[in-house]
């Protein structure tokens, strides 16, 4: 059983897609309906919430039982997403857009 922000899973991701995402680590090993999970999530969209989730099942995972990090490890499910937003630089408009150039 799953709570994110107190809200059942299948409530808090509605797509299919999403939680299976969150599912996955506690199904590779095996502990479909072992554990009581409550997770606070809170910034950033709805599929990096999943993805966020499903690190820290995974690193929960690891923590329970070492052999479980051999399983997690290959799927990349232990691996943060380094992805980050690109910051705005001076005499710029965005972070790589330029102003309007005119010749004349």
């Amino acid at each position: 059983n799953i709570t994110v922000n107190k809200k059942d899973i299948a409530s808090y991701f509605t797509t299919a897609t999403l939680q299976y995402k969150v599912k996955q680590p506690l199904a590779m090993t095996n502990n479909d309906g072992n554990f009581d999970i409550t997770i606070n999530v809170y910034g950033g969209g709805i599929t990096g919430q999943a993805e966020a989730v499903r690190l820290a099942i995974a690193r929960a995972m690891c923590d329970v039982d070492a052999e479980n990090r051999s399983i997690l490890k290959p799927e990349g499910l232990l691996t943060r997403d380094p992805r980050m937003v690109e910051r705005k630089k001076f005499g710029q408009k965005k972070a790589r857009k330029k102003f309007q150039f005119s010749k004349r």
